[in-house]
């Protein structure tokens, strides 16, 4: 019963997968997955990959993201979700849980989690939503010791190491430019510029570089939500939906909560429920009972 406890796909082959998709002209949809049931929707509804946001897994937590969550939280809720998926999952490894050599560590781990990659950023240690005014990042000679240490733990060549800087609403979107230049100079396989505004600075972005590049399209942010086939036009070679799965779910939570607290009963919301037999078809119940029945499948002789 390959696929039916963990996903039948190795770690090595969904890294593979994730760097092919970068280098093949169309753009890879990563959205945000809060736990691993949300990531087996996401694959089964055709998406390249999946993302793990450090915000998500905060709100989780019932945290805000300004940098509370610890490494093996992170890598927890990482290797949970890798585990059931055969598509690539990209995870939010903050600013590497500490100075450099923690960042080295951070790669070892993920990568033994069965993660296809990591983005470090380059944000004071502790950080902030990059969504947020007053964030502050280290200089660029700092970061790039960070880099420098998370490409020099990682085992496996095709673990990819993203870089994402959030100086473009600090210090400009051309040091934002210079500063991705030297981080892909520093062995970073992917660039993420966090809290790009408009289409016109995604694609100045995209003609100052070669490398990859990752788009943020996050709801209720700074970035203009732009369509995944206008950046794949652009030149972004991925995308992410971080927070969109748990904004969804949340927002439908709330409100039935809220007429049931009122009614006193949940008949009213039935229709916004997600009904027991396609949870059930999620879960894969049917390939576990023809799993238990094969294995149980004996008689037991009498008289021996």
């Amino acid at each position: 019963m390959t696929g039916l406890f963990a996903a039948s796909t190795p770690a090595a082959q969904k890294r593979a997968a994730f760097r092919a998709g970068l280098e093949s002209g169309r753009i890879q949809r990563f959205p945000g997955a809060f736990n691993p049931l949300v990531a087996r929707l996401i694959q089964e509804i055709g998406f390249e990959g999946v993302y793990v946001s450090g915000a998500v897994l905060s709100a989780d937590l019932g945290l805000p993201d300004i940098g509370l969550t610890t490494l093996t939280e992170v890598s927890g809720r990482g290797h949970q979700i890798a585990r059931v998926t055969d598509l690539p999952v990209l995870i939010d490894a903050d600013t590497g849980f500490g100075e450099p050599m923690s960042a080295a560590r951070t790669v070892t781990v993920l990568e033994d989690a069965g993660l296809a990659g990591c983005h470090l950023e380059d944000q004071v240690n502790p950080k902030r939503c990059g969504h947020l005014d007053g964030k502050a990042v280290v200089p660029t000679e700092e970061m790039v010791r960070r880099l420098h240490a998370a490409v020099s733990a990682r085992r496996d060549p095709g673990f990819v190491i993203c870089a994402r800087t959030d100086a473009a609403g600090i210090e400009g979107l051309d040091t934002a430019i210079e500063r991705a230049k030297a981080y892909a100079g520093a062995g970073a396989d992917l660039i993420f510029t966090e809290a790009l505004r408009t289409p016109a600075e995604f694609e100045k972005f995209r003609a100052a570089l070669s490398i990859p590049l990752l788009a943020n399209m996050t709801e209720f942010g700074k970035s203009e939500l732009i369509p995944a086939a206008t950046l794949e036009s652009i030149g972004y070679n991925a995308v992410i939906y971080p927070v969109s799965t748990l904004r969804l779910a949340m927002h439908a939570a709330e409100a039935g909560l809220r007429e049931i607290f009122a009614e006193g009963t949940q008949f009213g919301v039935l229709d916004r429920m997600q009904h027991r037999s396609r949870l059930y078809e999620l879960l894969r119940y049917e390939r576990y009972n023809e799993f238990d029945s094969g294995i149980f499948d004996f008689t037991v002789e009498r008289g021996r």
